[in-house]
């Protein structure tokens, strides 16, 4: 039911943002009628296809890209034992807490980075995992609070929600950039243009989507993320704790004292703490942010 809830959420969204860009573009034109050319209507459609194709096509593939490029090793619960055993039945502990009822591939990663991350195509198809470094500089109770960090990421369908969004995203960013390069580089009707005129389009509609991108990314995408952050933040307080998930943040932050590699800006997104300071780029606030955010949270 849920699933089928999560499809038909798609298939709105993907419905809103066509008529959503046809009504702008509709709009535009009764002021600016040199927006009146033809094959508006199918660069609208290869927008779309373009802009969530490849957004879909990542969430597809989420879990199988973490595991190659991060390294990330799945753990066996049926043979883990030791910290490894504790870690997967925490993780299904606290993913049975959640509502989720099919709990998450669990695994582990060579690194002394001190991190973790959930990542997945919907909460019931999900990946959880940590670094080793992570063991050496936590306990299990600060730890713990950072496993329902991430349980909270995939109950609340954060990767769902971020593939829309992006999707949106690119699909406004692909239509916009055509149609302002066909303004800036508009011509007569008789010019036919040639291979030149081909190529100097296709640098200006380069360069209008890096600039639309970055502009998405700063307006919409960091704040989101932001904010997706302190949601996770108080669903890992209600799942483990409050003081476990405030103990679990200060170790982080106890841990940039400590020499680790930055995460790979690729999966910067994915993981509980990037970084130790937050500014309008960053897609995670500060740790102090996140502390007080928690602290004057109304719990039971």
């Amino acid at each position: 039911m849920q699933f089928m809830k999560r499809i038909f959420l798609f298939m709105l969204t993907n419905i809103l943002v066509m008529l959503t860009i046809g009504l702008v573009f509709f709009v535009l034109q009764r002021f600016f009628p040199q927006l009146r050319v033809a094959g508006t209507q199918q660069l609208m459609v290869l927008a779309l296809v373009w802009g969530f194709g490849g957004a879909m096509i990542s969430l597809l593939l989420s879990k199988t890209l973490a595991k190659w490029g991060q390294g990330v090793r799945v753990i066996d619960p049926a043979t883990a034992t030791g910290d490894e055993r504790w870690l997967v039945q925490t993780v299904h502990r606290l993913a049975s807490q959640a509502g989720i009822t099919g709990m998450p591939e669990v695994g582990v990663w060579e690194s002394p980075e001190i991190n973790a991350f959930c990542t997945g195509p919907s909460k019931n198809n999900s990946l959880v995992a940590v670094s080793t470094g992570i063991f050496r500089h936590m306990t299990k109770e600060e730890l713990e609070g950072v496993l329902g960090h991430e349980i909270s990421h995939a109950a609340n369908g954060d990767m769902v929600t971020m593939t829309l969004i992006q999707g949106v995203v690119n699909s406004f960013v692909i239509f916009l950039s055509w149609i302002i390069a066909n303004l800036l580089l508009r011509r007569n009707s008789d010019d036919r243009g040639g291979f030149g005129d081909m190529m100097m389009r296709h640098m200006v509609v380069s360069v209008l989507q890096m600039v639309l991108s970055f502009l998405a990314y700063v307006a919409i995408i960091a704040p989101f993320s932001r904010y997706r952050e302190f949601r996770a933040d108080a669903g890992g307080a209600r799942l483990a704790g409050r003081g476990k998930m405030i103990a679990g943040l200060q170790a982080l932050q106890d841990s940039f004292r400590l020499p680790q590699p930055a995460p790979e800006p690729s999966r910067a997104a994915m993981m509980i703490s990037p970084g130790k300071k937050s500014n309008w780029m960053s897609t995670h606030p500060s740790i102090e942010e996140r502390i007080a955010a928690l602290k004057a949270l109304p719990l039971a």
